[in-house]
């Protein structure tokens, strides 16, 4: 119901109940900040109850209040612009301490992150890297962050890196047109969804090769390629969502592939600390 939730109360708008019109109208007109309200703020807006709110809700198919705005703010992700996510990020902040509710909701991302995450799926996305003959890496705006993140650590493991510069969309497909079913691709994605990654995760499917998307749900365009769906809860923290779960999910990944490659990186880095020591990298004990 996500994606056809504003078409659906447009509708149906003629079988409501005056008070339900209300409601229904507002949600229309913003939507964006009916997703970030309760049931009793939406009613104060409208000049109805709570209970109303409620029942408007389960009208509209939903196992009550919190259903209705679970899909709202699933999908508002991939639809507002920077400036409205500022504003409603203002609202939702009010006039208490910044720094801590916005740790305090990083805590709660990676907590239902935990408890939310397929974990034979993610031992599987751990064996397939580790099989490889490649492994591609993309991720596009903030996941491109991301990206980088995972490649530096796996270029510290791996011999068989390639990360996917995205240029441009004919310059991707240059980077990728070899992949074949004995390589692994991995794709990272969080609203607003890339398109260029989309297009490239479904080529890379199209070659046979193993796909492992790390995204925020099991609704995003990337999940209908995955053979290994990796979810990690991303939310709203101002104009950027927050990377922090996924940050999280990705520091996992890097130290149960370090443990399967527990000699490599051993030999890799007895190499590097010596180099280190002789060009000083770092700076010496005082």
């Amino acid at each position: 119901m996500q994606e056809d939730l504003l078409q659906t109360i447009e509708s149906r708008m003629s079988t409501f109940s005056k008070s339900q019109k209300l409601i229904a109208n507002f949600i229309l007109q913003s939507y964006e900040k009916a997703a970030y309200m309760t049931a009793l703020k939406l009613g104060n807006a409208v000049g109805v109850s709570e209970s109303t709110v409620v029942r408007f809700a389960d009208e509209l198919g939903y196992d009550g209040y919190p259903g209705l705005q679970k899909n709202l703010q699933a999908l508002i992700k991939n639809r507002l612009t920077a400036v409205q996510r500022i504003n409603i990020t203002n609202d939702r902040i009010g006039g208490g301490s910044v720094l801590k509710n916005t740790l305090t909701q990083d805590i709660d991302r990676i907590k239902h992150t935990l408890e939310e995450i397929d974990t034979e799926q993610f031992d599987t996305a751990i064996e397939k890297i580790c099989s490889a003959r490649r492994i591609y890496i993309l991720g596009v705006m903030s996941a491109n962050i991301l990206a980088r993140f995972l490649d530096y650590n796996f270029q510290l493991i791996f011999d068989n890196i390639h990360f996917v510069q995205a240029i441009n969309t004919s310059g991707i497909y240059q980077q990728i047109i070899n992949m074949t079913e004995k390589d692994v691709f991995i794709a990272l994605s969080f609203p607003r969804y890339s398109q260029s990654t989309i297009n490239a995760t479904a080529y890379a499917k199209s070659c046979g090769a193993d796909i492992v998307a790390i995204t925020d749900s099991a609704a995003s365009p990337l999940a209908g390629y995955a053979d290994q769906l990796l979810i990690a809860r991303s939310d709203m923290a101002g104009f950027a969502d927050s990377l922090v779960a996924p940050l999280s999910l990705l520091n996992a990944m890097i130290v149960a592939v370090g443990a399967k490659k527990k000699d490599n990186i051993e030999n890799t880095f007895a190499k590097l600390e010596k180099l280190w020591d002789e060009h000083e990298v770092y700076k010496k004990d005082i």
